[in-house]
């Protein structure tokens, strides 16, 4: 066995990027180093990895099982170097924490606290944000941990930790004319607007089912526009446990709607960062508070 991890990382960034140029220009590398350890790697392994005979590179069956294989062994030397990281600089002394705005308020209220008690020096910094914000902010190192609902595609260098899911509610104002349908088609739904939710940035936001729809980064926003008659909207059934959101909407059915009516959350982390103990008892602690809703 004469391959090296270099070769590897070549390999797999040659096939995320589509061609050897792109993956040099990726990793910071003339193209000619990188061709040169893909042909290594399949001079080292005995089998072409690359069908070179169309105008890119396209991969072989082997060397779509190697893909596969290559990438989980870069991903474990990832988590070995973030292992090594962590014992040698010991426990965390600050982290800071990226949280939706629509998570469960008491939920994490409580969280927070039993972690100032569980751990009284740590410096801790909590930012609130919206769908993919949270995930860009620890892809982009600005957060060590990230409390989020799930937006569709997530980077490979992420690891996701589904805590669980809650249900949705249809909600209109009582003066909007849905409220008087209580049991509205996709039909019915699509003739009014819809406030739809969307990420800060604008890089992600959940399918809308009307075709006359805005976008709003905020699930309290949305309800209190709700409120406003502006337009119908779903939202998590937690967003609605104050008196006043709630006496102020009308819960509709949503019989037609089922593939809206749960959103799931769940933590992200940077496979790539250590957990010391402060970041272990909190994936712990979070997971066990979410398993007794």
């Amino acid at each position: 066995m004469n391959w090296t991890l270099d070769q590897l990382n070549a390999f797999v960034t040659s096939v995320k990027c589509g061609s050897f140029s792109a993956a040099a220009r990726k990793m910071g590398k003339a193209q000619s180093r990188i061709s040169t350890a893909i042909a290594n790697l399949e001079a080292d392994l005995g089998f072409d990895l690359f069908d070179r005979s169309a105008r890119l590179p396209v991969l072989t069956q082997d060397g779509e099982d190697m893909f596969i294989e290559a990438q989980a062994i870069l991903e474990q030397c990832e988590r070995l170097q973030a292992r090594a990281d962590t014992v040698a600089t010991g426990e965390e002394i600050a982290l800071t924490v990226a949280l939706d705005e629509a998570v469960p308020i008491d939920v994490f209220e409580d969280f927070f606290q039993k972690l100032s008690i569980k751990f009284p020096l740590l410096k801790l910094t909590i930012i609130n944000g919206s769908q993919a914000d949270i995930a860009e902010w620890v892809n982009d190192k600005k957060a060590d941990l990230g409390f989020l609902f799930r937006v569709n595609t997530l980077s490979d260098s992420l690891e996701y930790l589904s805590l669980g899911f809650f249900n949705q509610a249809l909600i209109v104002s009582p003066k909007h004319p849905l409220a008087k349908i209580r049991k509205p088609t996709l039909v019915d739904l699509n003739q009014h607007r819809q406030l739809v939710i969307r990420d800060r940035v604008g890089h992600s936001h959940e399918k809308a089912i009307s075709a006359n729809h805005w976008y709003i980064d905020s699930y309290y926003y949305i309800t209190a526009l709700v409120i406003r008659n502006v337009g119908w909207a779903l939202v998590p059934e937690h967003v609605l446990e104050s008196d006043w959101y709630r006496d102020q909407t009308i819960r509709l059915s949503a019989f037609h709607v089922p593939d809206a009516l749960q959103i799931e959350i769940g933590v992200v982390k940077r496979r790539d960062s250590g957990m010391g103990n402060v970041m272990e008892w909190m994936l712990d602690e979070i997971e066990h508070t979410f398993e007794k809703l």
